[in-house]
């Protein structure tokens, strides 16, 4: 037997229940694995609400990151065997599989080996953020040197990811965030520089920043009213990710600058570039070298025990975190 967390409806976190299942030895081409850490994110919270990009079934799990030690493997599974440390890549849909167990069952093309430089805790963390970052801003819009990136939510886990990424890549980072309050850390986490939109007019700003010029890339997690804002922002060709809805205000983009500058405003998800075996195993490889290199760092703000998955999630929602969540298993 094993606890798993489970949800019949949608709601707070509340709704969350610890239940008791059997695990099912894995079927052709899938990994069970024993479960040491669980990075949370973001989409984790909207999927519980039911606001989340694709509908729920219930009684539903939830879940998209684990680090652990694979603990049987199924028919046509080569890659891996009892014994292994290994890690969970987000490419699946938390309809058919989920991370929020003692033991889980995962598909094989999820599953990479675990960074020798990383603990469980570490490794829990880190797939989300830097492989979402990497596919907007190395994959697709190729950012190096001289480039300006705009990082709304900076201090999330997958905007410091992407200030990593940014400097890795040769190219600045700028970071928003709404009080002065995280300054000195998205300093000291690699932005070159730090808008504070709460006290800066930071359209003023970013333009002063780029002597006028305008950035190439904005990778935003938030949309609503400033997003029209990010979007003036661009300079010739310039190209908007938009990630992410925490703003439950209207997202309008300024239609006439956008074809002035001949702007991109595009939708972004980590799918993209998880979903596809190639883009994937290229996008491992990019992180894994990052990390070897120390370019890469794992952000860890808090780490909780799975008992406190509840408030896990009420931690999550109180958006002060510095980084990722983690939770111990």
């Amino acid at each position: 037997m094993s606890r798993t967390i489970q949800f019949a409806k949608a709601g707070g976190p509340d709704v969350l229940e610890f239940v008791e299942t059997t695990i099912p030895a894995p079927g052709p081409s899938e990994v069970r694995i024993r479960v040491k850490a669980i990075g949370i994110n973001r989409a984790e919270s909207m999927w519980r609400n039911d606001k989340y990009i694709e509908p729920v079934s219930y009684p539903a799990g939830l879940g998209y990151e684990a680090a652990g030690i694979v603990d049987a493997v199924g028919e046509n599974v080569r890659d891996f065997r009892q014994g292994d440390e290994v890690n969970l890549i987000p490419s699946f849909s938390m309809n058919q599989y989920h991370t929020y167990g003692e033991v889980i069952l995962a598909p094989d093309y999820a599953v990479v080996r675990q960074p020798k430089s990383l603990n469980f805790t570490q490794a829990a963390s880190i797939w989300m953020m830097f492989v979402t970052a990497y596919g907007a801003l190395v994959e697709d819009a190729k950012v190096g040197k001289g480039d300006f990136v705009i990082i709304p939510a900076a201090s999330s886990s997958v905007g410091l990811a992407a200030i990593q990424i940014a400097n890795y890549a040769g190219a600045s980072a700028i970071a928003l965030t709404r009080t002065a309050d995280k300054k000195p850390q998205l300093l000291d986490a690699g932005a070159a520089h730090v808008v504070v939109t709460g006290e800066q007019d930071f359209v003023a700003e970013i333009r002063r920043i780029t002597g006028g010029n305008g950035v190439r890339v904005v990778f935003d997690p938030v949309g609503g009213p400033n997003f029209a804002k990010l979007v003036s922002l661009l300079s010739f060709q310039g190209i908007a990710f938009i990630y992410g809805a925490l703003s439950e205000e209207p997202t309008t983009i300024p239609v006439l600058d956008m074809i002035a500058k001949l702007a991109t405003v595009k939708a972004h998800n980590i799918w993209g570039t998880s979903g596809d075996e190639k883009r994937r195993k290229a996008a491992v490889e990019y992180v894994l070298k990052g990390f070897e290199s120390g370019a890469l760092k794992p952000v860890i703000d808090r780490v909780f025990a799975f008992d406190d998955m509840r408030e896990v999630h009420r931690y999550l929602e109180s958006n002060g975190q510095f980084g990722k969540v983690v939770v111990t298993v």
